[in-house]
This record gives C-alpha cells, structure tokens and sequence, in this order.
C-alpha cells in the first residue's frame, strides 16, 4: 500500500456529498495527515459538524479551507483487501488515515471504523471464508482476523459486540 493509498481517499473527500441539514444521525468522519519531504503537508479532518482543509508548503505557507457542516461518503463497495469487502450491508464511520514519507520513511496506517448488520462471530466467519476463497491466510483470535495482503501490508479486521450487530476496526499498516 504506499502512499498513493491516499489519492482515492482524497478524491473520494472530493465526491463527498452534503446530507441534508436535518439528517445529522450519520456519517463519515474523516481524518488524514500526510507529512512529505521538505515539510509539505496535507491535513484533513471532517465529521458530521465539519471540518479543515490544510495544505502546507514549505516556509510556513498553507492553505486552510472549511469543509461543509456534513459528508457521507459511499465508499462501501471501493473498499476490499485484495478483492474481500467488508461483511455485506456493513456501513464505513470513520476513516483515518496517517501517512509519512519524510526521509523515504514511505509509512502509512489506516484505521476504518465500521457497523456491520451480523454479530461478531457471523461477520469474522464470512470475512475468514471470503480470504480463503482469494486465497489469503488470515489468523483468528476470537473475534478478531489479521493477515498480510499482496502489498505486504499487515491488517487486522476487529469485530466487536453491538446489541445484535456489530461495530468494528480495520487496521493496515504498509511495510
């Protein structure tokens, strides 16, 4: 996953669309901070009561811009480790993400968080058979799968109780 991995979250940020004043029950909050060589920066960070769009250049130069009072991206069907999608009518709340390639570093973490419509066992045992349907070797610690995709980059999928369904956590982080 290298940095690039950044690109589509941002345009994804681009395509957003603004909800309606009235429904603010939902939501993606997005946070990304990207630090480059020479001190250049992308910062955004946005959620259901809005946000900041800071683009900083070298010498203190910057460009700050307020991000509408409400996105929801529709980005459950781009995301996938390696062709495996997330448990089916699970819905994508947050997106974070941390990357930096100061001094060729080239290191990046993504955090999603996520509500799913199964209960934990249900959705870790339906990620499990679609990763070995493509081939991809996932441990299993209860809950709980993490492996390593095409790219090298570890992950880690987390499903945790919510009444009947279930709130969780992928966590990737390039190599």
């Amino acid at each position: 996953m290298r940095l690039a991995f950044l690109i589509p979250p941002m345009l994804l940020l681009a395509a957003c669309e603004q909800k309606d004043e009235n429904d603010r029950s939902a939501g993606t909050d997005i946070s990304i901070n990207a630090d480059g060589e020479g001190g250049g920066g992308v910062q955004i960070h946005t959620g259901k009561d809005g946000g900041k769009l800071r683009i900083g250049g070298k010498d203190g130069a910057a460009i700050n811009i307020d991000l509408p009072d409400f996105v929801d991206l529709d980005i459950q069907g781009d995301f996938d480790i390696d062709g495996v999608r997330l448990y089916p009518g699970s819905t994508i709340t947050k997106v974070d993400v941390d990357a930096n390639d100061a001094g060729g570093a080239d290191k990046a973490t993504v955090n999603l968080g996520f509500t799913t419509p199964a209960a934990p066992a249900r959705a870790a045992d339906w990620m499990t058979a679609e990763f070995a349907k493509k081939g991809i070797k996932v441990a299993r610690d209860g809950d709980t799968l993490s492996g390593t995709d095409k790219d090298g980059d570890d992950f880690t999928i987390a499903f945790n109780p919510d009444g009947a369904t279930s709130k969780g956590q992928v966590k990737i982080v390039s190599n």
